[in-house]
Formats: structure tokens, sequence, C-alpha cells
């Protein structure tokens, strides 16, 4: 039985392809580790590389920000060594002039604009002045994997990125799911129109349902032979409670924020589980919604992060502290208490950064 101490790199994943995509990108498999009681969370445990890694997965049936925060708190509690967190998985992609995102890419979450990879918003409050409120900022990805990220982009830059040829890899050796987590044609990477909508409640494709008429497609160049493809970008991550299936809100929070992909886990996830984001694309973020490219994003994206964690020297992960440990020290920061004797007396509640009120009274915070 494994031992949990032994782990130092949590992977969360909300859904069953990219959990399945995740458990083939490890180098072994370990035996499963006795849970604390109370403790009812599906793990798989690892190696990629030097590193030992607990991969766990949201329960069936539950999404968003608190399902996510919930699993990742008891994995940090049950694992108390885990030093660095990966969120990996699947989003749908905010394609632009700027930005020639196309299904099957991968979207990492990095610091943009005073945004920290990713930012919570309100899908129900997209407000009535035509611009975008943050309903909270999350904190930046640690710095151990924002410097892996630019190693790797380098890498990347040199040498092209080989994900495709890592993929293919993985499912030659696992030839029984190649025709579920094979690349789709490319002939179903269709980008509508913002004002061509998928009937609601229609169980027809696409094809049948909104045509293939050019004059309803924005047009791309095919990418060729010296191009990536898959391709990664960097960028913002827009993260809610609710699935972004609207190509007119897409574009205006593309134009407003630079964002790059919308999903609905990471908000809930980051301030909770320091980590960084990272996600296949699998859709446009419109009415257009399909599970053709689900299974391929979710390997692309479990690929890119078996290749950052090979990124990675695992001395380098040793000397970060424990997750665990880092929360706790940021909540006793956020809220510290003294209790003074003599003519002080009284619980007094201030904060590090802050003055102390010391009346015998309420506390005041300042």
């Amino acid at each position: 039985m494994s031992n949990p101490e032994d782990y130092t790199v949590g992977w969360i994943s909300a859904i069953l392809p990219e959990y399945a995509a995740a458990q083939l990108c490890l180098d072994e498999k370990h035996e499963p580790t006795r849970l604390p009681p109370g403790n009812k969370d599906q793990y798989t445990l690892g190696r990629i590389g030097k590193h030992n890694v607990v991969i766990s997965v949201l329960p069936m049936g539950e999404y968003g920000t608190a399902s996510a925060a919930r699993v990742a708190e008891s994995m940090t509690n049950s694992f108390p060594n885990i030093r660095i967190a990966l969120m990996v998985g699947i989003g749908g992609g905010a394609p632009s002039r700027k930005h020639d995102i196309r299904l099957g890419d991968i979207v990492v979450g990095i610091p943009r604009n005073g945004e920290g990879g990713v930012f919570n918003y309100d899908y129900g409050k997209t407000i009535q002045d035509q611009s975008f409120k943050a309903t909270g900022f999350v904190n930046q990805p640690p710095t151990i994997l924002l410097t892996a990220v630019q190693g790797l982009a380098t890498q990347y830059e040199l040498e092209g990125n080989g994900i495709e040829d890592t993929v293919n890899e993985i499912l030659a050796e696992n030839s029984r799911l190649r025709r579920k987590f094979a690349r789709p044609d490319p002939k179903s990477d269709r980008l509508y129109k913002t004002n061509v909508v998928h009937p609601i409640d229609s169980e027809m494709d696409c094809v049948d349902s909104c045509g293939i008429q050019t004059s309803d497609l924005i047009p791309r160049t095919e990418r060729t032979e010296d191009m990536d493809n898959p391709m990664v970008h960097y960028g913002l991550i827009a993260s809610a409670n609710n699935l972004m299936k609207d190509a007119i809100i897409r574009d205006q929070l593309s134009r407003q924020k630079d964002v790059l992909c919308f999903e609905m886990e990471a908000a809930g996830l980051v301030n909770h589980f320091p980590c960084l984001v990272i996600r296949g694309i699998c859709d446009y973020a419109d009415s257009h919604k399909n599970k053709d490219w689900q299974r391929y994003a979710a390997m692309v994206a479990a690929v890119y992060a078996k290749d950052l964690m090979n990124k990675i020297p695992s001395q380098h992960v040793e000397h970060e502290k424990a997750i665990v440990n880092v929360l706790k020290a940021g909540d006793a920061q956020r809220n510290t208490y003294i209790t003074f004797k003599g003519d002080n007396s009284g619980l007094q509640i201030g904060q590090m950064n802050g003055s102390i009120n010391n009346s015998g009274n309420l506390p005041v915070w300042r």
C-alpha cells in the first residue's frame, strides 16, 4: 500500500474523459493508499518522470467551483506533502483575429493584465452596460509552475511541441482506446458565425441543423506542416458556474478581457489549491456544443501536463512548501486573534497588515 506522504504533485480532473486521459499519461501506476475516515473521493496514484502524482476527479454529476474546491481540500488533507498542483481538462475556446484557437488546441492559464491566469465572472451578471464584472480575483500560479511553462514554451518554440506524436504513441499502446481518444476528422472543426445559432433542444448535429454553407462559417486557412497542430496558447481563462454557450457574450468577453478559454471549475480551486490550469479546447463556447472533441481535447491537455512535469526538477518541488501549510499560513495571516491582559482585557481581532482595535468592545475591521 502506498504511503500518502510520498506524493508531491496533485492533479485534479472534473469528468471521466479527463480522468482517463490523466491516467494514460502516467509512466507507472501505484497501489492505492488508505484514506482518512470520511474521505470518499476517487484517487489514482502513480509516477510521471521523477514525480509521484495523485490524480483525483469530481464525483459524477457534480460540476462547478464548489465541488472542485471540496475535492482539492480533501486531497491536500489526505496527501499532506503535495507541493504543486494542476487542474487539467477541457474547455471552450474563444478564437479571434488575435488568437487562432482551434479544436484540439491547448490553453494554459497564465497572468495577463493584472489577472492571475484565471478570473471568476458571473455569467448571470453580464451587465446591461455591456461590460463584465469579475466577481473574484484569483491568485496567480506558483512561480515554480510559471517558470516551467516558460521553459517548456521555449522548448516547443525550438523543437515543436510533438504533442500529437505523444498522443499517438500512448494510443498505440492502448489500441482499444484509439477510436475514442484519437484526433477527430478536421472537417468537423467548424467555427460558425455568431448569428448562426443551434436550435434549442434539437438533437440533430450541426451539419443537419445548421448546415456547412461557407456563408455561415468563419473562414480559416489550414495549418501547414511546419506549424504545430495542436497549438499551445497562453493567457486568461474565464471561470464560472455556468456553461458558456453564447458566441456573442464569448466574443464580448474575449475583446474586453482578452480571454482565451471558458470553463467551470478553476475559479473555485485556485485560491484553495494554488495551481496551474490547463485546458484542451473541445468546442467554441457557443450553441454548437457536442462531445466529438472532448476525449481528444482531454488527451492533449494531459500530454501537455506530462511534458510540464518532466520540465520540473524533483529537487525544486521538494523545496516548495506543502500546499496544506501554505493555506494554513494564509488563513493565519488573514485573521489574527490576540488576547491582552490587564487594562487591555478582551479578545482583540485584527489583520496582519492593518491595525488592532483593543477597546475591549466588539472588534472593528480596518
